[in-house]
């Protein structure tokens, strides 16, 4: 038996067309198979077991986002609040306070009522080269109290 070369290009057209047809019919079926199921409620359970690991994923990466923000937040409201104490007028006040050193604690109340506080903490703070506080004590430097007084 002899084919002919155009009833064979014929035939591979019909099977072609066929089979583009037949494939996207199955495929349709499919598709609407998988969205009833979806929809029923008997996916419910078998879907939420199916994703539980990328549920668990994202959990952990969320934990883990959080603890580097908390610890980002917190190392610098810290931070602020270390600067924020250092910068308090009172602080020197209280210090002279504590020490018993009352000519350092009138100028550093003068100084403050008169709105130099910050100068005046600015000057007390000395540090050796180990980070250590200095027990000697400095000279207070009056000059721009006594200037802003004379004015």
């Amino acid at each position: 038996m002899v084919i002919d070369t155009y009833v064979l290009l014929l035939y591979a057209t019909i099977w072609t067309i066929f089979y583009w047809f037949l494939s996207q019919y199955i495929a349709q079926l499919s598709r609407d198979k998988w969205v009833e199921y979806v929809r029923s409620e008997d996916s419910d359970d078998v879907l939420v077991e199916a994703l539980q690991a990328v549920v668990n994923e994202i959990e952990d990466r969320m934990h883990d986002k959080l603890e580097q923000f908390q610890s980002s937040f917190f190392g610098s409201v810290g931070a602020m609040t270390k600067k924020a104490k250092e910068l308090d007028p009172m602080n020197n006040v209280r210090k002279a306070a504590k020490d018993g050193d009352w000519m350092s604690l009138m100028v550093e109340y003068a100084a403050n009522k008169a709105g130099l506080g910050a100068l005046v903490g600015q000057q007390s703070s000395n540090t050796d080269e180990k980070g250590g506080v200095t027990s000697q004590k400095q000279p207070l430097n009056t000059d721009y109290l006594t200037d802003y007084l004379n004015k």
